[in-house]
């Protein structure tokens, strides 16, 4: 046996937590920044995928009771004061706009106008700020799935730095000398990937859930203008 090669080389060598505790310092804070950015980047997974399914589920069951034929006003009654959800806030919204303008009259085509354009802003603003709200996180996701890659190989290069460094004090090229050194560079990057890749694929997902719900919300806002113009029709 070649005396330069460690003798104490074995599969066990090559597991994570050893390759983890023989890196250095810069190596180790990669991995460590590497392994909370991809914890925290499953929390925002876990968190939007039941919070899409909940806002979603309650979306049908609302516009379910919408398409029922009832009266909107007692629709808006049963949400509740201050219902969490957008669409009984965008209907008891337009419902409020209505009997404000109707409780001043409603004598001209101008104020007519007036109320449609009122209900709209309401609308377009409840809107807004629900499309922020669900988007909330997604930048979290952005930022780990495009730095994470980045940031292993900064400690892969580091890595390979110290590894031949390594193979110039011990002036012996034989692999097995410096496998470990390149193995523990390797893992930086294997951790930036295994960060990158669900984060990737969450953001391009819940990005699209996103759209579709906002989209949801502007169809639910047509619906609503078009049953006030509809009301404004039957009282001319």
């Amino acid at each position: 046996m070649d005396p330069a090669v460690p003798a104490a080389i074995t599969p066990e060598t090559f597991s994570f937590i050893a390759l983890f505790m023989r890196a250095d310092w810069v190596v180790k804070s990669v991995m460590t920044g590497l392994a909370l950015s991809s914890l925290w980047s499953w929390t925002v997974i876990i968190d939007k995928f039941f919070r899409f399914s909940v806002l979603n589920g309650q979306a049908d069951k609302f516009e379910n009771q919408v398409s029922s034929g009832r009266s909107l006003e007692d629709i808006a009654a049963e949400a509740g004061e201050r219902p969490k959800h957008a669409l009984p806030r965008m209907l008891q919204g337009a419902l409020r706009e209505w009997r404000d303008a109707r409780g001043k009259g409603l004598s001209t085509d101008t104020q007519a106008a007036f109320l449609i354009q009122r209900i709209d802003r309401v609308l377009d603003t409840t809107i807004a700020r629900e499309a922020q709200r669900v988007e909330d996180g997604l930048g979290s996701l952005a930022i780990v799935a495009t730095a994470s890659p980045f940031i292993g190989l900064f400690g892969t290069v580091w890595g390979i730095m110290n590894a031949f460094q390594e193979i110039a004090i011990q002036k012996n090229t034989n692999l097995a000398v410096v496998a470990p050194s390149i193995a523990e560079a390797l893992f930086a990057t294997a951790i930036g990937l295994i960060a990158a890749i669900p984060a990737y694929i969450a953001y391009n997902k819940f990005s699209t859930d996103a759209s579709r719900y906002t989209g949801r919300l502007e169809g639910f806002a047509d619906d609503l203008s078009t049953a006030i113009q509809r009301r404004l029709a039957d009282r001319a």
